[in-house]
């Protein structure tokens, strides 16, 4: 049924561009989604709700941060251990395989599958702190895991950079490792204990005390065998070296033999086993690991060299003088990172071709050890030839602007990529004391085959990174590229005995070169582990492992064009921690996938069409275009703002008349609204609580059925009550600033009272007194802008302009906005005036301000229009001026809201707001409800007020209270 103002989702079509038919669209025979006998079969296994069948579900799901792409015939989310022994005895009953997945950020491939995909990040969540350890869900990703211990002064060994969405059982299966993650302190060395899932469905608790008898008991072939393999390695001199030597250096090419000969019993061989298996012999549902001291300072240095050797020639002595990480960069890279990161310097465009730096960091818990450590490496480098003085910087924006160099220049790389073509991020290890002469063959290879010069890495651990940009769809790229990995291959390991993969695992990429690495003896051994542990082989057949020699150069990922803002995206997944809908719907890298799905299909694709009807809600409606994506991804992309193209793109001729007609009569707009939130409250009143809100949900849903759900507002978690727009008196010829008081807050009201009272109230306590205009019938026009009305936003935006410049006697005042999102949509559009929000201003008049009192504890929630307009510390020192405690939760993100939008799809927030929900339980269940919780957007607040049940209030209110 077509709706009354309904937008037209086949108006979306296929991206602009379109040449020729792609080498790799999702098949049609899945254009109705999973086949219908497999998806009944898994929801009477599982559940309905833990079966994910749809097209857009299957494609979303299709590709990962790897530049290989499945069509996976299934997702599903199991939810209990019970559930995953489910899942492997279906497999086994029915001839199916499955793979693991959960952040999604392996580089490999090792998170695709073409048969039954299993997500662990949805629900395998939640870790436990013990006083040297902690326990973790596989699911859980490491930046909320580092948060928690970092609280406690603790960290874990591995810190990949892709700590924002790489999880523990991701981190675990690939033994990841990291900047400052010493092979004694990666996931071998750090498991304490682990809780695994044979594919057989038997449950190993390593915590057990009688683990091993009961393992003897129920699996004897599996015990046995173990220990027969170890006897094997043991007894074989050769292999024995072998395995030694290849493990002092980082290598996750390769399952962990040296298991055999660091453990006894073949329970912790099998614990240990699980490390770096990239989920193929069987399934990790909790682990223990160690953690260590997190120091409390650091500083870091950019060490510049003549010449690459001189540079890694240093790298040995400055570990031994105690530095915490020692990061290497070629020339070519650091000439890349000018004009895209804050810290590189514009001088380095001049570098010669040879030259190299280091990134030098040191850390402590005092001045005097972290003084001690700077002169350290400096005493170290005393004879060294370097091109600049050292110069350690201290400031943690320094040292996080330094760091992004390091971490943005794999993305920055595939940001500069050709049209159609891959980023590829490959992972070596060579001998430490080798790695000058290493990156110097490296680059010339890299030369010979005509890749970007673009060589940086860990150099503390002799592992370097480097990337490709082939393009796939052209035959002799893919030749090129198989060529260049067989002689990368051969010098690797025969001139430098090194590994093919230190810590991005091994994938499909590298599955084809373990035997090649590892020699016929050893892989045939890993061969046997497998089939021990796994002998029907339902377990992600041919990633680690394979005999397809060709494997490597199969199942490529197209990259068709798309939107110019989101064509440059490498899929990475860096954007999904943050994004409101992840809970929920999809994420931004999703919905780029799905784009780029639609550039894939033919024209008349019957898959298409389902494609565009499901993304309408799933890709469009549930997205808070609130742009945190676009702070999160390493090269600033912003799925938010193509998102809001594409419901421009949807618009009708109706709807943009009509939304023009609302823009030109807001007054009118604000008055009705008051008057139908005032309704609300009478039929609340005289209804009473719970029948009053039945009848308004039942009304507001029965009109959503007729009308565009994107345009009605829903009852089901209540409206917020009328605002009682009575402004205060002002003056403009004392006023120190004009306010303009947001129409959000014009409309609707606030427990708390009058904001514009009590911010005018507040300046002029400061002696900065604030001059209110006649603003009825004026907004910022973001209200428009999220909905994709372009000629309506247009017109409000001109009209604000022009009353603004009028009011500011053209930029002589500043202007003050009372919501941070509006705030934010007018420092967009319209330049040349000092645009303020309430925080930024009420954070100048803390020095004319006297606290009479604090709150003992105070939670607080940045919301995401703060952190675009760099308002955060602003925030948080306003906080701490009130209160003695001050406290963000776990999880804070962008809540959902979005203006309206958490009114016409409360699920959103109620979703956005999950983890920070938890992060709130946490601090009260440690010390108790907060005295208040603030933040600084009336619409925001609303949604946490829902959704928490927590008193949420503009910082201005707590502000004022406390000055009095």
């Amino acid at each position: 049924m077509t709706k009354l103002l309904g937008k037209d989702p086949t108006r979306l079509g296929q991206p602009a561009g379109k040449t020729h038919p792609s080498p790799d669209p999702f098949p049609l025979e899945f254009a109705d989604g999973t086949p219908t006998a497999l998806r009944e079969k898994l929801e009477a296994l599982l559940g309905k709700d833990q079966v994910r069948a749809r097209t857009i579900d299957l494609v979303r799901y299709a590709s990962d941060a790897s530049h290989y792409r499945l069509f996976p015939q299934v997702i599903v989310s199991p939810s209990t251990e019970s559930d995953i022994i489910k899942l492997h005895r279906f497999c086994r009953e029915e001839g199916h395989h499955l793979t693991f997945r959960a952040g999604g950020s392996s580089l490999n491939g090792q998170s695709l599958s073409d048969d039954i995909l299993v997500d662990v990040r949805s629900n395998f969540r939640g870790l436990v702190v013990n006083p040297d350890t902690i326990t973790v869900k596989p699911g859980e990703t490491l930046i909320n895991v580092l948060a928690v211990l970092n609280r406690k002064g603790r960290k874990i060994g591995p810190d990949p950079a892709s700590s924002s969405i790489a999880t523990i059982g991701g981190i675990l299966s690939n033994n990841s490792g990291g900047m400052r993650c010493r092979v004694d302190m990666d996931s071998y060395h750090s498991i304490r204990q682990m809780r695994i899932i044979l594919p057989s469905g038997t449950v190993v608790d390593t915590r057990d005390p009688n683990a091993n008898e009961r393992l003897r008991d129920q699996e004897p072939e599996i015990y046995n065998g173990l220990l027969a393999l170890k006897s094997t390695i043991e007894n074989d001199a050769e292999l024995k070296a072998k395995i030694r030597r290849k493990f002092t250096i980082r290598n996750t090419n390769a399952l962990r033999l040296d298991a055999f000969l660091d453990f006894d019993t073949p329970v912790d061989i099998l614990m240990h086993l699980m490390i770096g298996a990239e989920g193929i012999l069987g399934f990790i549902a909790e682990a223990e690991i160690a953690t260590v001291a997190h120091p409390k300072m650091a500083a870091v240095t950019w060490v510049m060299m003549p010449k690459m050797d001189l540079a890694a020639n240093y790298v040995d002595r400055l570990v031994k003088a105690g530095a915490e990480s020692v990061e290497l960069l070629a020339s070519p890279a650091m000439r890349e990172a000018v004009g895209s990161f804050p810290g590189a310097h514009e001088e380095w465009l001049n570098l010669p071709e040879d030259m190299a730096a280091l990134l030098l960091e040191v850390a402590a818990d005092d001045e005097e050890s972290l003084q001690a450590k700077m002169q350290a490496a400096r005493d170290a480098l005393q004879d060294a030839d370097l091109l600049q003085p050292l110069d350690f910087m201290r400031e943690p924006t320094d040292i996080k602007n330094a760091w992004e160099i390091r971490a943005g220049l794999v993305p920055l790389a595939g940001a500069k990529r050709d049209q159609g073509c891959s980023l590829i991020t490959e992972d070596v290890c060579y001998p430490p004391e080798r790695i000058g002469e290493a990156t110097k063959d490296l680059l010339a290879l890299l030369d010979k085959y005509n890749y970007p010069l673009l060589v940086m890495g860990h150099a503390t651990f002799g592992n370097l990174h480097f990337c490709m940009t082939p393009n796939f769809e052209v035959p002799e790229e893919v030749d090129r590229y198989d060529a260049f990995l067989q002689e990368f291959a051969e010098m690797t390991l025969d001139k430098y005995e090194g590994s093919l993969k230190a810590e991005h695992g091994t994938g499909v990429n590298m599955a084809p070169f373990v035997q090649r690495e590892w020699g016929e003896t050893a892989f045939n051994l890993m061969w046997k582990i497998k089939e021990l542990l796994d002998p029907h082989g339902i377990l992600a057949p041919d990633i680690k492992l394979t005999r397809d020699q060709k494997l490597h150069i199969k199942n490529f990922k197209s990259h068709p064009k798309i939107e110019d803002i989101a064509n440059p995206c490498v899929e990475c997944g860096f954007c999904e921690s943050v994004c409101p809908s992840r809970h929920v719907t999809t994420t931004p890298r999703q919905r780029i996938v799905i784009r780029r799905e639609m550039a894939r299909q033919p024209e008349d694709s019957p898959l298409l069409t389902n494609l565009l009807q499901q993304n309408e809600y799933d890709g469009i409606n549930t997205c808070a275009v609130d742009s945190s994506c676009y702070i999160a991804c390493p090269i600033s992309i912003d799925t938010g703002k193509m998102v809001k193209l594409f419901r421009q793109m949807e618009q009708t001729r109706a709807t943009e008349k009509v939304a023009l007609t609302l823009a030109k009569h807001w007054d009118k707009v604000e008055a009705a609204g008051r008057a139908g939130l005032t309704a609300t409250d009478a039929v609340t009143s005289v209804l009473g609580s719970d029948l009053g809100s039945t009848a308004l949900t039942l009304l507001t849903e029965a009109v959503r059925l007729v009308v565009d759900p994107d345009l009605m507002y829903t009852a089901r978690e209540g409206l917020p009550p009328a605002a009682t727009w009575d402004p205060p008196h002002t003056a403009r010829e004392t006023a120190k600033a004009v306010y303009f008081p947001a129409c959000i807050n014009r409309m609707f009201g606030d427990d708390h009272g009058s904001l514009a009272h009590t911010l005018v109230n507040l300046s002029a306590r400061a002696g900065q007194p604030l001059w209110i205009p006649e603003v009825d019938g004026l907004c910022c026009g973001t209200p428009f802008t999220s909905k994709g009305f372009k000629a309506a936003q247009e017109y409000m935006a001109t009209k604000l302009q022009k009353a603004i410049l009028e009011w500011t006697d053209n930029g002589r005042l500043p202007l003050v906005c009372d919501a941070a999102s509006c705030t934010h949509g007018i420092v967009e559009n319209i330049p040349g005036v000092k645009i303020l929000d309430a925080v930024e201003w009420a954070h100048s008049l803390l020095p004319h301000l006297t606290v009479t009192h604090k709150l003992d504890s105070l939670v607080v929630h940045p919301t995401c229009s703060m952190q675009h307009l760099g308002l955060v510390d602003d925030f948080t020192d306003v906080a701490q001026s009130i209160a003695t405690h001050v406290e963000i939760p776990l999880g804070a993100h962008c809540c959902g809201t979005a203006g309206d939008r958490g009114l016409l799809h409360p699920e959103l927030t109620e979703a956005a707001t999950l983890d920070e929900r938890s992060g709130i339980s946490s601090f009260e269940s440690e010390h108790g409800p907060a005295d208040a919780y603030a933040s600084a957007n009336r619409t925001c607040e609303m949604g946490l007020n829902q959704h928490s049940g927590k008193d949420y209030q503009h910082i201005i209110y707590l502000l004022e209270k406390a000055t009095r």
